[in-house]
């Protein structure tokens, strides 16, 4: 009886109370839907339009120099005046720059973490190189663009601004700064302007791709459609953005 006992003491699986197994649960993630990668594509896609409308009326407000300086100075001081009388001077103004500094760092922050988890999915890289390095090429130029753009960023808010690097300082107009920092003289801050509005061009047109693919829009019969699109919307911006230092240098605006 003794032995019967220690034999099925021996082979029985017995699970005490409050087993760790037992009772073990599926952890949760943290942070809900933004700390996923879809989460994370979305807030990219939702800044990349606040930034995309901030640049087409930029755009729209620099071609205003061919005007003259009259029309320029005026569209450059309305914008200080949104909203009077009913909100106080600059007053809408300052909540618009609140909400495109917002959108730059959240666009920023998604790009960079979303570039760090793709990292650690694939650790080792292949052994074997593809001929085809499309998809590489797009991320670095997207990641160092992205980088430069944002150090052009400082240089363009110090230079027609501020003024604190534009030779016609920070009292002049904003139509003198527009034309003395795009001077033949300082020809050397216009190439770093063209570069720069190329490279949001770049960027433009494979983040309207990415987010037409995030929408699952990008199928076989819209492909040409879309690309099509992505290409024209950022041509139109990158060739409105150059016109304008294009026309100080050939003293159209001056």
């Amino acid at each position: 009886m003794t032995a019967t006992i220690e034999r099925g003491s021996a082979t029985a699986s017995i699970n005490p109370p409050g087993d760790a197994t037992a009772d073990k649960k599926t952890p949760r993630r943290r942070g809900g839907f933004l700390s996923s990668s879809p989460g994370k594509k979305a807030v990219m896609a939702v800044t990349g339009a606040i930034m995309v409308l901030f640049l087409v009326a930029h755009m729209a407000g620099n071609l205003k120099s061919f005007l003259g300086a009259e029309e320029f100075n005026a569209y450059a001081a309305s914008l200080r005046t949104l909203g009077e009388p009913i909100l106080p001077h600059r007053t809408l103004l300052t909540v618009l720059e609140i909400v495109l500094v917002a959108a730059l760092v959240l666009h920023m922050w998604a790009a960079i973490t979303l570039a760090r988890r793709a990292g650690r999915a694939r650790p080792v890289k292949y052994a074997v190189r593809r001929k085809s390095q499309a998809g590489g090429y797009a991320i670095h130029a997207m990641r160092y663009g992205g980088t430069a753009i944002f150090l052009f960023l400082i240089w363009h808010l110090l230079d027609l601004t501020f003024g604190t690097v534009n030779p016609a300082g920070g009292t002049g107009t904003p139509y003198e700064r527009l034309v003395e920092g795009f001077a033949p003289s300082r020809w050397w801050v216009t190439l770093f302007y063209v570069l720069a509005v190329l490279a949001v061009g770049q960027h433009l047109r494979h983040g309207l791709w990415s987010a037409f693919q995030s929408l699952g829009r990008a199928g076989r019969r819209s492909y040409r459609g879309l690309n099509a699109f992505a290409v024209t919307v950022s041509v139109l911006m990158v060739v409105g953005f150059l016109a304008v230092p294009a026309g100080v240098m050939a003293g159209v605006i001056k």
